[in-house]
């Protein structure tokens, strides 16, 4: 069949130009009639008409060689049937119908693909490889095992191997999903897809690139594409009904009354435009908001598909987690401020491209800390950093690199052992030659995730499960903190796709992922979502729905506009289908001609979008005015950020408090009083302010009554603190008194933590609810 075929081929290639050429056939008939060229007019009609028939024709026979099934045998037989009894305005009015909703789903696909455009391949197409006393860039498929090749800085490893001169320090969460760089010294394997985040190292290749991890990968996405059964359209599932009833209403009323042209009216009434065009029309809507929210759908298949999801499968690091190295806890020495300590260590790693350093640059500018220009810079690759801030001496880096070039004490070996905990990175750091404290930094779950569970279990999703490539014990924590229904640790890539088809079991699966250790699970599920803000292009290939902000939120807006949009579909094609039934009827019985048909068809067309575009828009819920004060909500959670300086500098009073001298104590608290009432309680006035407004807008008067008790509890803490201070003796607390002060600024410190994590997890929802 390659004749049918090239005709298919050429039907799709000829699908932009069809409708305006229809519309325009159309209006040149219109004119011809009313210029009494009724013969001209009739030409005109049946070309346009014939010309779309011939192409839909080819069109239906290859797709029932596939075995597939759909409403362009409805449009054929009307089409066929106005040119065979001369009812040539009723067969271009249908042919136009039809070729407008081919239109608009073909805008969609358009829509989705245009908003791709920033997705980059990660794949590398060449490699710089020693030859001949020198480098030569080379195609990838020239490297064979043994070739000695130079990994730049920031490049991905091309072919898994080993590193063969220098210290790699690898960014490999993109695979195993491990948030913290990891180092490979010499001897020690390297996998491909691996971004290196160090100084450039020489790599000794161990295999072809045809042969690598990352190869391997992509030619799982694409087994798991070609796997995945196709679903049919929405509007496809009602066409076999719905031909049926046509037929046996046409064919009743020619053989009740002995006319053709009843059964032609009653085919042209039944043409199934509100299925055709109805349907594209709430679909692309949602698509559309979809995008304005940073989600980019593939297509009306996927969005139809994320409206029925069932079971979710949630990826850890990237996706549940930031992903990044996020500073978490500090242990000072008691003669250093914490916030000066930090600003130190910050300065210095201003020279440094590490990934922790960049971490700890960021963690001193969300504080608003003013940084200096290190001089004397000196850096070890993946072991620290050594130089001059100001006029002091510093060290930043490991513990084997500090350690070996300060003084040992006490403190040091507090340090030492303060330092060893799972899942953290430890940053140690040395003033004028002795340590003056550590930095802890971890990959933390993000604010909203404990609300975007809650919302998907709201939404119908029976089942949560937590998998990973971390650590049995690393993946547990999150999943306690979470209540998922189940956790799957240390899985590899392989894996991830096996528990989606276990899962499909429970329902249509959503897997959500962001690294290329994803993607293969990503185009296995029914519908696969990629974290695309940093996530790889792997991944977002292969997911048919991409989230372009970092925002886990995000997914929950997606499925409540998919389901809407979906339900707005349903409520067309229902008011459509039953409108035509009543029209069907209507023409069997002759009250309707089949041009009259025709433009009776037009009408519930027109009602049915007006409809359908009722998803363009949020619930009318949504689209009340904010009420005053919530318009400060980022700035209110951005402050979180550079109030954590406050947070330490009350846990790092408590830590100074037993050594201090008695008469200093006091001096010591009336600083941190001052700091508190300039930083810390007026930010609290301001969320009281949009706890009122949100109180207002949802008419519950108790509405986050909890929180509000909290701001109460922080400001009676801070007055308590006052307090004591002002009933100190001028020689200093005694034991009783130290001992109260301190479990007050413990109790101050946890309190405030854990409050602005829960206005983070609120101000995040607050957001998403706009979907």
């Amino acid at each position: 069949m390659p004749l049918v075929h090239a005709l298919s081929r050429g039907w799709h290639a000829a699908k932009p130009f069809l409708l305006p050429l229809l519309a325009a056939a159309l209006l040149a008939g219109a004119v011809a009639l009313y210029a009494g060229q009724a013969g001209l007019a009739a030409s005109i009609w049946v070309a346009g008409t014939a010309v779309v028939l011939a192409i839909l024709v080819v069109d239906i026979v290859v797709s029932l060689r596939r075995g597939e099934f759909g409403l362009d045998l409805i449009a054929a037989l009307a089409m066929a049937g106005a040119l065979l009894f001369g009812e040539h305005l009723a067969g271009i009015i249908v042919a136009l119908m039809f070729t407008g909703g081919e239109a608009l789903e073909g805008f969609a696909q358009r829509r989705a693909r245009r908003e791709m455009t920033a997705l980059l391949s990660r794949m590398p197409r060449t490699a710089a490889r020693y030859a001949q006393g020198g480098l030569q860039e080379v195609a990838l498929a020239e490297l064979v095992p043994g070739d000695r090749v130079l990994v730049r800085r920031g490049e991905v490893v091309p072919v898994d191997g080993t590193v063969g001169a220098g210290v790699a320090v690898l960014d490999e969460s993109a695979l195993t999903g491990e948030a913290l760089p990891v180092r490979r010294r010499v001897g020690e394997p390297v996998m491909s897809g691996v971004t290196n985040a160090g100084d450039a190292f020489d790599l000794r290749a161990e295999s072809a690139a045809a042969d690598s991890t990352y190869a391997g990968i992509i030619r799982l996405v694409e087994a798991a594409q070609e796997a995945k059964a196709p679903m049919a359209r929405l509007a496809d599932r009602f066409a076999l009904l719905f031909l049926a009833l046509t037929l046996a209403i046409a064919g009743g009323a020619w053989a009740w009354s002995g006319e053709a042209v009843r059964a032609l009216a009653v085919i042209v009434v039944a043409t199934p435009c509100p299925l055709i065009l109805a349907v594209p029309v709430a679909i692309i809507s949602g698509i559309s908001r979809c995008a304005k929210r940073g989600v980019i759908v593939k297509g009306g298949g996927a969005l139809e598909r994320l409206a029925g999801v069932r079971t979710v499968l949630l990826d850890k690091t990237g996706t549940v987690t930031d992903g990044r190295a996020r500073l978490i806890d500090m242990r000072v020495r008691d003669d250093l401020d914490p916030t000066e300590f930090l600003r130190l260590a910050a300065s210095l790693d201003q020279g440094s491209p590490h990934v922790v350093a960049r971490a700890l640059v960021a963690a001193a500018r969300e504080r608003g800390l003013a940084l200096d220009t290190p001089t004397d810079v000196r850096e070890v690759a993946g072991s620290g950093v050594a130089g001059r801030v100001g006029e002091r001496e510093v060290l930043v880096g490991g513990w084997d690199f500090v350690s070996a070039q300060a003084a040992s004490s006490p403190f040091s070996r507090e340090i030492g052992a303060w330092i060893r905990r799972e899942g953290t990175v430890a940053v140690v750091v040395a003033v004028d030659g002795t340590i003056a404290g550590a930095l802890l930094l971890a990959d933390q779950v993000r604010p909203e995730a404990g609300t975007v569970l809650r919302h998907l279990r709201d939404a119908g999703v029976r089942r949560i499960v937590l998998v990973t490539g971390d650590r049995a014990d690393l993946a547990a924590g999150v999943a306690a903190f979470l209540g998922v229904d189940d956790v799957r640790s240390e899985m590899k890539p392989q894996d991830k796709t096996m528990a989606v088809e276990a899962e499909r079991a429970n329902g249509p699966v959503l897997m959500v992922g962001d690294g290329v250790n994803d993607a293969p699970a990503l185009a296995a599920a029914d519908i696969g979502v990629a974290m695309g803000a940093r996530g790889a292009a792997a991944s977002s290939e292969a997911a048919d729905v991409v989230i372009l902000v970092d925002r886990l939120d995000r997914l929950v807006s997606a499925m409540r506009i998919a389901r809407r949009s979906r339900a707005i579909a349903l409520q067309s094609v229902y008011a459509g289908m039953g409108l035509s039934l009543l029209g069907m009827v209507a023409a069997a019985f002759g009250y309707l001609t089949p041009v009259e048909g025709a433009l009776l068809q037009e009408a519930i067309d027109v009602a049915v979008i007006l409809n359908a575009l009722r998803a363009l828009a949020g619930p009318i819920r949504i689209l009340r005015r904010r009420e005053a004060g919530e318009e400060d909500v980022p700035a209110l959670e951005a402050e979180h950020r550079t109030l954590g300086d406050v947070i330490d500098d009350i846990r790092a009073t408590a830590a100074r408090l037993p050594h201090l001298p008695g008469p200093d104590v006091r001096q010591e608290l009336a600083r941190l009083d001052g700091v508190l009432h300039e930083r810390l309680l007026p930010h609290e006035e301001r969320d009281e302010r949009v706890y009122a407004g949100l109180r207002r807008r949802s008419g519950a008067r108790d509405a986050l009554a909890g929180m509000s008790r909290t701001h109460m509890e922080i400001q009676r803490q801070v007055h308590n603190l006052a307090s004591l201070r002002e009933a100190l003796p001028d020689d200093g607390p005694g034991e009783e008194q130290r001992y109260e002060i301190e479990r007050l600024l413990h109790g101050l410190e946890a309190i405030t933590r854990l409050h602005f994590a829960q206005e983070d997890e609120i101000y995040r929802s607050l957001d998403a609810d706009g979907e």
